[in-house]
């Protein structure tokens, strides 16, 4: 039980901590934009996403495993693979700021057909579409987590937001490529496109053929599951598709208009 003195107390307290509670959100707002601004010059040397792949292998007794990261600044890679992660990913990169409206609807329609098919026949959904942009998985990749819990999940979606606008007014789009072509996971502790050319195809990143770039970003739905040297029926019926999609939106002179 408080005393008067005790109780007294508690209103002071609360004033107290009154002008931290409207300062953490400015806080919270200035670190974040530091952050962002100064990963538009400073070229990231590892990600939250390979920080988290790391851990997860230790936490199995894989001692042993090792990422393999490489950068590659743009104009240090063939254009054919940049080009290739936007046809395959993400074709109104150019276009939107951050957010695909018209994809994020056509994937709910998708995804609600699919839903109702599956429970139609009662089996497990499969087949579902996303509508993530390059912009908001290289807010994934580089800031967050993956967590499965709802608060978790919901928590990191309004972080993913506002990560995005901030890479979106903070960053050129040339700039979200670059770092989008270097920190997408395209194996299983392979990150960038410099690493993934020297792991399935033994050459730099510079070297890299239409077809190889192509395959590359074939595999990006599930990395780990699909392999670019060894592809399978999908792997290579989906990159002869983005490579058509790579000349129609021009090949490396898209890249220039960026």
């Amino acid at each position: 039980m408080l005393s008067k003195s005790d109780d007294s107390l508690l209103p002071r307290r609360r004033r107290r901590l009154l002008p931290w509670l409207w300062k953490l959100p400015l806080a919270f707002v200035l670190v974040t934009v530091l952050q962002v601004l100064a990963l538009r010059f400073i070229d990231p040397p590892f990600t939250a996403f390979m920080a988290a792949r790391q851990l997860e292998a230790w936490g199995q007794g894989d001692w042993g495993f090792r990422l393999a990261h490489d950068w590659r600044d743009l104009d240090r890679m063939a254009a054919t693979l940049p080009v290739s992660l936007v046809a395959a990913e993400d074709q109104n990169f150019a276009a939107h700021h951050g957010f695909d409206l018209a994809a994020i609807e056509k994937a709910q329609a998708h995804n609600k057909k699919m839903t109702a098919r599956a429970e139609k026949r009662g089996r497990p959904v499969t087949r579902l579409r996303g509508a993530s942009t390059i912009s908001q998985q290289v807010a994934k990749n580089l800031f967050l987590w993956q967590g499965q819990n709802r608060v978790s999940r919901w928590a990191r979606k309004g972080l993913e937001v506002w990560y995005t606008l901030l890479i979106e007014t903070l960053w050129p789009k040339s700039r979200i490529l670059e770092v989008y072509a270097n920190v997408a996971e395209f194996g299983d502790g392979v990150y960038g496109g410099q690493a993934a050319a020297v792991r399935f195809f033994n050459k730099d990143a510079a070297r890299l053929g239409p077809a190889e770039s192509a395959r590359l970003a074939a595999v990006l739905p599930a990395p780990r599951r699909y392999n670019a040297a060894n592809p399978g029926p999908y792997v290579q019926r989906r990159a002869r598709w983005i490579q058509r999609q790579v000349g129609q939106l021009g090949g490396k002179a898209y890249l220039e208009a960026l």
